[in-house]
């Protein structure tokens, strides 16, 4: 069969990636083409375009780049169309991937599965036509998702577990920790270490390095700060960002800077849910400029109490959450020093992770996916 993937950011990379290998499992004839990254590529898929051609988020960068990304979409489309896939697997990016979806339906018969249901449920929930419409199959990786699509909108969807543990899984089995290799490596001193994850956008880590770094700060004593290069930013992005800030930076090794972290500060997405894997207490941190509207607009529209994984999944604050107009250097920095070695909230954290594991259940989220994705499709089959 003949398989068209579409990912849009980093975690849709990695997540697509581990897809593409499953399915190649279940179909050893497998053909794969997509418009995403370097992983899927690597990962055997023949890659169209590359997500950061069209990573913009925000209203102005948006609408700046408004006509790269009508081209985007288009040469997408038509690629699809010609290419004629066996089944279109959407992952995640509901913005880019639901026009997709529409465009698939009204003009072909080509089966649209989505693995990495929008997240509706915390805005945009009028979406739900959209995906009852043109999707023919929608796979979660959230156990509340199910809850949500099946009781409130009456729309079958599968839980097939949640992807992130079985990367985490799969990377502790392969690299066994080892403190002294990875400072040589990386030209590291023996103070533990503050993981820095800001984000995989440019915006994101503009809005949000600089206030971690000056949150960090009064701890760069006895601990030094390390941050984690998202793939599809260069270096000379982020030495513009850390400027004269002293910081170390390294590439490709997030795992394996979280594995020997003593805390870590991160913004709101995957990273979230994967530091908590690792077992490293964190700080949730997401700046916006016009902090107050944002935080007002939050109340009114954003019909979830928490904005990172980690709490959603377990229910309840397991990780301190600042956002918007919340999210400066002082509070970021006091609620650091609260999980570092010896803080009040370490141990309440490390249990609440504990909590949130037990939720989301066994790994083998790709392999379940693949089984459902290989085989015929029929419209709005769910998991009964």
């Amino acid at each position: 069969m003949k398989y068209y993937l579409i990912a849009g950011e980093a975690s849709g990379d990695i997540h697509a990636s581990h897809l593409i290998k499953a399915v190649k499992e279940e179909d050893a004839e497998a053909q794969f083409r997509c418009f995403g990254g370097n992983m899927m590529a690597a990962a055997g898929a023949e890659l169209v375009q590359h997500y950061r051609d069209l990573a913009y988020m925000g209203f102005i960068p948006v609408l700046m780049h408004l006509p790269t990304i009508l081209r985007g979409l288009k040469r997408c489309q038509e690629d699809i169309l010609r290419w004629k896939p066996d089944v279109l697997i959407l992952v995640d990016y509901p913005g880019f991937n639901l026009k997709i979806a529409r465009h698939i339906k009204k003009h072909s018969n080509i089966p649209v599965c989505y693995y990495i249901a929008p997240k509706i449920w915390a805005w945009k929930e009028h979406r739900i036509k959209d995906i009852t419409r043109d999707v023919d199959c929608l796979l979660s990786i959230l156990p509340f998702e199910k809850k949500f699509y099946e009781e409130k909108h009456h729309y079958p969807i599968y839980y097939v577990g949640n992807p992130t543990l079985d990367e985490v899984e799969a990377y502790l089995k392969e690299h066994p920790a080892d403190a002294d290799a990875f400072r040589k490596d990386n030209a590291l001193d023996e103070r533990p270490i503050i993981a820095l994850l800001a984000g995989s956008r440019k915006q994101e880590v503009r809005d949000n390095l600089r206030r971690m770094i000056e949150a960090a700060e009064p701890f760069r004593k006895d601990y030094q700060l390390v941050l984690a290069a998202a793939p599809g930013l260069d270096d000379d992005f982020y030495k513009e960002q850390v400027k004269r800030s002293m910081i170390n930076v390294v590439r490709g090794q997030t795992y394996r800077l979280l594995q020997h972290s003593t805390a870590a500060l991160v913004t709101s997405g995957t990273a979230t849910l994967e530091t908590a894997l690792l077992r490293v207490p964190q700080v949730v941190c997401y700046y916006t400029k016009a902090g107050w509207l944002v935080s007002l607009a939050r109340q009114l529209f954003l019909k979830v109490p928490f904005i990172s994984l980690v709490n959603l999944v377990a229910g309840e604050e397991v990780v301190p959450e600042l956002v918007a107009g919340q999210m400066n250097a002082r509070n970021v920095c006091r609620h650091l020093a609260s999980i570092l070695p010896g803080g009040p909230a370490r141990d309440a954290q490390l249990q609440g992770y504990d909590r949130m594991a037990a939720i989301l259940g066994e790994p083998g989220a790709p392999k379940k996916a693949a089984k459902l994705i290989t085989k015929p499709l029929t419209k709005n089959e769910g998991n009964k």
